[in-house]
């Protein structure tokens, strides 16, 4: 008799769900198990069902899949989840992958690499796809911003100036400005819209 792999799917479209349900239920060897609009119900659900394979968003309300992946593969370490986004800025692989992630695929996938995805995983193997591995490398290559220089990035992208992100941050005005000739430095930008283009585009920081 052929396993059944047990499937949990997380996102919190509810259309993306029941399209992604259809793809599983069609094969013989797959059947969802649950399915959570969040971070928070993604946790509590997977300890109730124990699925072999969870199919993780990572951008959602409450809590994120990042933050879910880590709670999750903390007191579960066998457990086995990909995440399946619209996302493919270098730091969300990074940070998905880091988490505890064992794959990452594209919502615009193929239904027929959807399957062969989880069935990969469900083996104990990574699935990355080359375009998404060529990412992963190029985000390694990158030297870390630092939390303050996180901090200060996403209120460079919101478009505030050194004095406002000074308040905004309670530090001062010269610190902000060292810190955004560090984060110009670790982007390889040439102005704060350049940073700013990059931040987005990689993921760092989000309007």
């Amino acid at each position: 008799m052929i396993p059944v792999i047990r499937v949990l799917i997380v996102d919190d479209n509810a259309i993306v769900q029941q399209g992604l349900a259809a793809i599983i239920t069609q094969e013989s060897d797959m059947a969802v198990v649950g399915q959570a609009k969040d971070g928070i119900e993604a946790i509590a659900l997977f300890r109730q069902a124990q699925p072999d394979v969870t199919l993780m968003d990572l951008r959602m309300p409450q809590m994120g899949g990042v933050e879910a992946i880590g709670t999750i593969c903390a007191e579960f370490e066998a457990a086995r989840i990909m995440v399946l986004t619209t996302y493919d800025g270098d730091e969300d692989i990074y940070q998905g992958l880091r988490a505890g992630a064992k794959g990452y695929l594209l919502k615009d996938c193929r239904p027929s690499e959807l399957r062969t995805a989880i069935r990969t995983v469900y083996e104990g193997q990574h699935y990355i796809p080359p375009h998404v591995a060529a990412k992963l490398v190029e985000r390694m290559n990158h030297p870390e911003l630092s939390h303050r220089e996180l901090e200060v990035l996403q209120l460079v992208v919101r478009g505030m100036s050194n004095l406002e992100i000074g308040n905004a941050l309670n530090i001062s005005e010269s610190t902000v400005k060292s810190n955004i000739n560090r984060i110009l430095s670790k982007l390889g930008a040439k102005d704060r819209t350049q940073a700013t283009i990059i931040g987005l585009k990689r993921g760092i920081a989000s309007l």
